[in-house]
């Protein structure tokens, strides 16, 4: 995604230094340089892009959506509902683009007990969703039933779609979108963090072509 420099040397002089379980933080770091730089990307029709210009199109997008009154919606479970609330504050705060992320702890628990949780964010788009509002799906597995219920609520509403997925290359998510990343690992660590990554580096262009200082 965005260029990093070398990683340093780590030292071997104790069998432990430098090393998370059995594998090297070099080698780790490295093999999250490689999955972000081979983020892959495709339309709603499957047609493959380069991660530039997908990037290009989420950025213009976005920078549509919030000009025109519209918002920009996040939804993801566990780390992924993280990554969610992280980006909308900071798309809200940094990037001057009205954000919101489905986290409240009482609409979660409130509508999973009424509802079943699978619907926690579908009923929440369908309250507060508005046509031409673009929804930001975040998703390791791609297969998360209430992130999927999340999309069809927003597409029946008229929003477009951003989706950001990992794991198998069929899974459910990656169809959906009007645009959809997907990271070829099948490790949360990996995925999430490329899922980061990636989302920060869309507002770090927002600002850019704002001339907002850079987050």
């Amino acid at each position: 995604m965005l260029d990093t420099p070398q990683s340093p040397t780590v030292s071997t002089t104790s069998p432990t230094e430098g090393r998370l379980g059995s594998v090297s933080i070099d080698a780790y770091l490295g093999e999250l340089n490689r999955l972000g730089r081979n983020t892959l990307a495709v339309d709603r029709h499957g047609a493959c892009l380069s991660l530039a210009s997908a990037a290009d199109w989420t950025v213009e997008r976005a920078l549509h959506v919030t000009g025109a009154g519209g918002r920009l919606l996040f939804v993801g479970n566990g780390g992924s509902a993280a990554i969610a609330s992280h980006m909308a504050i900071d798309f809200s705060k940094n990037g001057g683009m009205r954000s919101l992320a489905f986290n409240d702890g009482a609409a979660l628990t409130c509508l999973s007990n009424d509802l079943g949780y699978e619907h926690v964010f579908s009923a929440q788009i369908e309250m507060h969703g508005q046509p031409g509002d673009l929804l930001m799906a975040i998703s390791s597995s791609g297969q998360s039933p209430s992130v999927l219920n999340a999309v069809t609520a927003a597409r029946r509403l008229g929003m477009e779609i951003v989706t950001f997925s990992g794991f198998k290359p069929g899974n459910p998510l990656r169809n959906l979108g009007d645009l959809n990343y997907f990271v070829d690992s099948d490790r949360y660590g990996f995925v999430e963090i490329c899922h980061l990554t990636l989302i920060h580096a869309l507002l770090d262009q927002v600002c850019s072509r704002e001339q907002r200082p850079a987050c």
